[in-house]
C-alpha cells in the first residue's frame, strides 16, 4: 500500500496545472486518510499557482523528469492532455473560421501518445497498481472535427494512448469523457456508454467537476478496473444524481 502510512495511498495526479487535474487534486486533498496526493505540471509558474506541497514539476514527453514524482507510487491519476490554441487575430465578424495551434512540444503525437507512453512505463517501474485516464470521446471517428484542430489528430493519437494503456499489464481505468463543461458537479445523473454512442444522443456534456469526482471514485472501486467507458450526463433537473458509483462501474462491460 502507500509509503505513507498502512492504509494510505500515494496518487500523483499528471496535468495537475489544468482545469481538470486541479480538481481532482482537490477532491484527493480532501481524502487524507485514504490518499497521499502528488501533483505534477510542466512549469514553475504552474508550480506556483497550485501551490501546497507535493508539487512536482516535470513533463510527461521527457520520461527522465518523472522519475521523482513516480517514486513509490501506489495510483496514477492522468489528465494531461494536448490543447490547441487559437492562432491571434480571429475576427468572427470578418466570418470565415478560426485558426488552431499547439505549442512547441504539446502536440499530440508528443503528450496523448509518447507522454501517455512515459506516464505508463514510469507507473509500472514504479509499482503503481491503478492508472486512471481522462480521455474523450470521438476516438472512432477519424474524421471528428477535434482532429483538424492544428492538424493535430488529437483523438487519434489519444486512443492510440489509450491501447497501449489497456495492454501495459496494470489494472486501468478509461474515462472517455463528453463535452467539459465549467459548471457545478455533484447535481446530474451519468450516463455510460461505448464507442462514441453517446454522440448521436442529446446527451454528451459532462463537467470538469463530475469527471474529478469519476477519477477519484475509480480509485476507491475495484470495480472500475479494466474498464474503458464513455460518460456524460443528463442536464440538470433531469434524472437523479449519481452517488452509487459502485453501481456505475459495476454496470460498464466494455474493456479496451
Amino acid at each position: 500500500m502507500g509509503s505513507v502510512g498502512e492504509n494510505v495511498r500515494t496518487v500523483v495526479v499528471t496535468g495537475a496545472g489544468g482545469r481538470t487535474g486541479s480538481l481532482v487534486v482537490e477532491k484527493l486533498k480532501k481524502l487524507p486518510e485514504q490518499f497521499a496526493v502528488r501533483a505534477l505540471v510542466r512549469t514553475e509558474e504552474s508550480k506556483a499557482k497550485v501551490g501546497g506541497n507535493n508539487v512536482f514539476v516535470g513533463d510527461v514527453t521527457n520520461a527522465e523528469s518523472l522519475r521523482a514524482a513516480f517514486e513509490g507510487i501506489d495510483a496514477l491519476v492522468i489528465t494531461s492532455s494536448a490543447v490547441p490554441k487559437m492562432k491571434p487575430g480571429f475576427d468572427p465578424s470578418k466570418g470565415g473560421r478560426p485558426e488552431f495551434f499547439y505549442e512547441e512540444n504539446g502536440y499530440p503525437e508528443q503528450v496523448d501518445w509518447i507522454g501517455l507512453k512515459n506516464q505508463t512505463e514510469a507507473a509500472k517501474a514504479a509499482g503503481c497498481k491503478h492508472i486512471v485516464l481522462v480521455g474523450s470521446m470521438g476516438g472512432q471517428n477519424p474524421n471528428h472535427m477535434l482532429n483538424s484542430l492544428g492538424n493535430g489528430k488529437i483523438l487519434i493519437w489519444k486512443r492510440k494512448g489509450e491501447e497501449y494503456l489497456s495492454q501495459a499489464g496494470v489494472p486501468y481505468t478509461i474515462i472517455r469523457a463528453g463535452g467539459l463543461q465549467d459548471t457545478q458537479g455533484g447535481i446530474r445523473e451519468f450516463v455510460v456508454g461505448k464507442d462514441d454512442s453517446l454522440l448521436s444522443t442529446d446527451t454528451k456534456a459532462i463537467t470538469r467537476a463530475d469527471v474529478a469526482e469519476l477519477c477519484v471514485q475509480a480509485l476507491l472501486h475495484e470495480e472500475s478496473f479494466n474498464k474503458a467507458f464513455d460518460v456524460a450526463s443528463k442536464p440538470e433537473g433531469q434524472g437523479t444524481p449519481t452517488t452509487d458509483f459502485k453501481s456505475l462501474f459495476a454496470s460498464v462491460t466494455a474493456t479496451f
